[in-house]
């Protein structure tokens, strides 16, 4: 037998998993990486580190699975998203940590660029808003701040990438590129001609000889060294973790959606072969490229969701283990009025300020632990809720159905509250892991694994479909104690707190 092995680098951990061809799991293999903060609202990660664990949970999928190198036919890389990593090119070393999509320190930059009236063209190259949240402002604060960095820069040595690119380096030994869904993330890219865009790279001073090449997401773009395996294995898939997912999760038509409930929150609508402009500030990002052109998706990024459930157990001490909120935030009929905003690093889509902060409204001396734990489970469908309706205003069209995914996909409640709110199904597959699963298609098909789209489609099954119960009349209540929270934490930072 053959398989296919996903690499699905994500914000804390790094994971590998082995695929068979009905798209079954065979072996599942993580390792967490640390979380650096060298100061407020600044967030690193090791390169090398995510190279050593990733590298170690591969080898340790095919052990579980009891399966060779030789057995595998191709690699899937999906990966978190505009973290940003500069390395040398002879050496092959970090010049620095990597900047990790959370970090802020970019911000002010950011709000020198609206006040420069850049805004509008960005907008219109990159399909992106301006903000810290993208490659574009942290590759410049390397070139500006890391000692070297610029003269590395002007000598032709320096190499910049997203995780993608580095994994693909590092598995390859050389190998410098990426694809359309990471490109689309990095405020160089124009979404029009599928190309960096000469302007955008002048105005954060960035040369085109760093950047790697544009592939395309389903294609032998390398193979592994020689000393990594006892195989020279194709590496055949690239795609960010979000646009993995939404392969994975098979919304390929215009129209169709998912969203992925993990550190973010991740929603995506498919929109065929054209970028949709949004007038609602949602982004508009390429989706993948399976064939000879780039399809488009529009996209809201939450910034907490899952990560508030982890402060609930590391920050407040409520719960010991996050799968305890569940059982917690069920202990009470009710919200009780109590809203919890989790601006931990800003709020993103569609609302886009770096200086809200995470706040919890509406406590009285009858709020217990059980009521904060709920209105944190809630504060993540909200979110969700508001993007939704952005994209449906965008797209000019109602959603049928949600499909989901992630870690807290796995919580009932919050599925069905999401429901609820939404007033359209939820629906949550048999196979969660859809990034990787994405990843692992898009290699797969780029080598003849499967035939094409059709047999992969047919393997998609749903595992549960939760079906809206609430009332309208009283969804809109909530809704509304939502947002007159939100707009409490709004613009609460002074702005030299999110440089």
């Amino acid at each position: 037998m053959s398989f296919i092995l996903a690499l699905d680098e994500g914000t804390t951990s790094a994971r590998a998993i082995v695929f068979d061809h009905a798209g079954t799991i065979r072996s599942v293999a993580q390792k967490e990486f640390r979380q650096i903060y060298p100061q407020p609202g600044w967030v690193e990660h090791d390169p090398n580190e995510i190279w050593a664990a990733q590298m170690g949970v591969a080898s340790e999928a095919l052990a579980r699975a009891g399966i060779q190198a030789r057995d595998v036919v191709a690699i899937g890389i999906a990966n978190q998203r505009e973290t940003t990593v500069a390395w040398d090119r002879r050496s092959g070393e970090p010049l620095c940590n990597a900047i990790v999509w959370q970090d802020r320190r970019t911000a002010g930059h950011c709000d020198q660029l609206k006040a420069d009236g850049r805004e509008a063209l960005i907008s219109e190259r990159t399909g992106l808003v301006i903000d810290a949240y993208f490659s574009g402002t942290k590759l410049k604060w390397i070139l500006d701040n890391v000692p070297g960095a610029r003269e590395s820069a002007a000598r032709g040595r320096l190499a910049f990438g997203t995780i993608d690119a580095w994994l693909i380096w590092k598995l390859s030994g050389g190998a410098h590129c990426t694809d359309p869904s990471n490109a689309s993330r990095t405020l160089f890219y124009n979404i029009h001609n599928g190309a960096w865009d000469g302007e955008m790279l002048d105005l954060f001073g960035v040369p085109r000889a760093a950047l790697p090449e544009i592939r395309p997401s389903s294609a032998v773009v390398a193979r592994t060294a020689g000393d990594l395996f006892a195989a020279r294995i194709p590496i055949a898939g690239i795609a960010g973790d979000q646009q993995a997912a939404l392969f994975g999760q098979r919304c390929v038509a215009p129209g169709t959606v998912k969203n992925t409930y993990g550190t973010g929150c991740f929603m995506l609508m498919h929109t065929g072969e054209r970028p949709v402009v949004s007038r609602n500030r949602l982004l508009t990002t390429v989706a993948c490229q399976s064939g000879a052109r780039p399809e488009y998706a529009l996209e809201g990024s939450v910034f907490i969701a899952g990560a508030v459930v982890q402060w609930l157990r590391d920050g407040l001490g409520i719960i010991k283990s996050s799968a305890e909120v569940e059982r917690l935030a069920a202990s009470v009929a009710d919200n009780g009025g109590v809203y919890l905003v989790p601006a931990f690093a800003g709020v993103g889509s569609p609302h886009w300020d770096p200086y809200a902060r995470g706040m919890i409204h509406g406590l009285t001396r009858g709020a217990t632990a059980g009521h904060i734990a709920r209105a944190a489970l809630e504060s993540i469908a909200y979110q969700t809720a508001d993007v939704l309706h952005a994209m449906e205003s965008d797209a000019g069209m109602r959603l049928g159905e949600l499909r989901v995914d992630g870690g807290a996909a796995r919580n009932d409640m919050l599925m069905q509250f999401q429901a609820d709110l939404l007033g359209v199904p939820v629906v949550r597959p048999k196979v969660t892991e859809t990034t990787a699963l994405g990843a692992a298609y898009l290699a797969g098909l780029a080598v003849g694994y499967w035939k094409g789209a059709e047999e992969i489609a047919a393997q998609w099954q749903a595992e549960r479909r939760f079906e809206p119960g609430m009332d309208r009349g009283q969804a809109e209540p909530l809704m509304a104690g939502w947002r007159k929270a939100l707009e409490r934490a709004k613009n609460w930072a002074p702005a030299n707190q999110g440089r």
